[in-house]
């Protein structure tokens, strides 16, 4: 989707390193890993997914799996929940944060931010506005939307993207994850938004942990049972680094009427890499959705 007036553009910080510098390599490449999937069979529509957020190379195999449940579906928007990885110079954090900017733009084109629908959400939890984020979480998935979601309306979907600025354990997380499913859940009840988690697993240097650990999440989010994977991420006998975004995301679709949700597919960085030995750093990805 293009953009033109005197919209404020958030430029790619991650073209050309984590995923491919040019439209043409970067259509083909999600292309090429969408056409490798086929869609997991559901009974249901699909209103939450949980991707992976590392370079193409590592984790778009994974992603793949995720985004092929809504390739050709119609939504109005997406809401992508990221971690925030690193300070923003010269912004004021939060709990919760949005850029200023007024689109993103990837080399495939722009996402107009939804501003009327972040301004709403921002009556009901407090949602800091930053300026300059190097982010990548939130970027990383947005190529896959473009591709997965583009012809499906005349305008295209708008982009609610934020940043979650504390940690699972932080004392007032839970009530702010909580704060935030509802919201969501009470704006998103017409049935016209995709809610994105954007999270890796397990980061140690050990495969067999990193995928022992992994196991107990998979099982977790296949039985739909978020109060047990937020004890467990709290409790960190368990693994996310947006594990805010993860149980926000997860809790929101329940909210919204989700019966089920579904882990698609499961990889650990060695599985890319080939090397499994122990010391070597690893890292665990997942896809999964959530079906009303």
């Amino acid at each position: 989707m293009a953009v033109f007036g005197s919209a404020t553009i958030r430029e790619s910080v991650i073209a050309g390193t984590w995923y491919p510098g040019s439209a043409q390599a970067l259509r083909q490449t999600v292309e090429g890993y969408l056409a490798r999937v086929s869609p997991a069979q559901a009974s249901g529509k699909v209103v939450a997914l949980v991707s992976p957020h590392a370079g193409y190379a590592y984790s778009g195999p994974t992603a793949a799996h995720a985004f092929a449940q809504v390739r050709g579906a119609d939504y109005a928007r997406v809401v992508v929940i990221g971690p925030l990885h690193r300070p923003i110079r010269g912004s004021r954090l939060g709990a919760w944060m949005t850029p200023v900017e007024d689109a993103y733009r990837t080399p495939l084109g722009d996402v107009r931010l939804d501003r009327s629908f972040i301004a709403e959400l921002g009556q009901s939890v407090p949602l800091t506005a930053v300026s300059g984020d190097q982010e990548h979480s939130l970027e990383i998935e947005i190529p896959f939307l473009q591709v997965a979601l583009s012809g499906t309306s005349a305008d295209g979907f708008q982009l609610v993207p934020i940043m979650a600025g504390e940690y699972i354990g932080d004392p007032g997380t839970p009530a702010h994850t909580e704060q935030m499913a509802a919201a969501l859940a009470e704006l998103c009840a017409d049935g016209t938004s995709l809610l994105v988690a954007s999270t890796d697993l397990t980061h140690l240097d050990n495969y067999a942990e990193v995928v022992r650990m992994d196991r107990t999440l998979l099982d977790l989010v296949n039985a739909f049972d978020v109060a047990g994977l937020n004890a467990a991420l709290q409790a960190e006998r368990v693994q996310a680094c947006g594990a805010v975004g993860l149980v926000t995301v997860l809790r929101a679709a329940q909210l919204l009427g989700a019966r089920r949700s579904q882990v698609l597919a499961y990889a650990a960085s060695g599985d890319v890499t080939g090397d499994k030995r122990p010391g070597t750093y690893c890292v665990g990805y997942m896809a999964a959705a959530a079906y009303i």
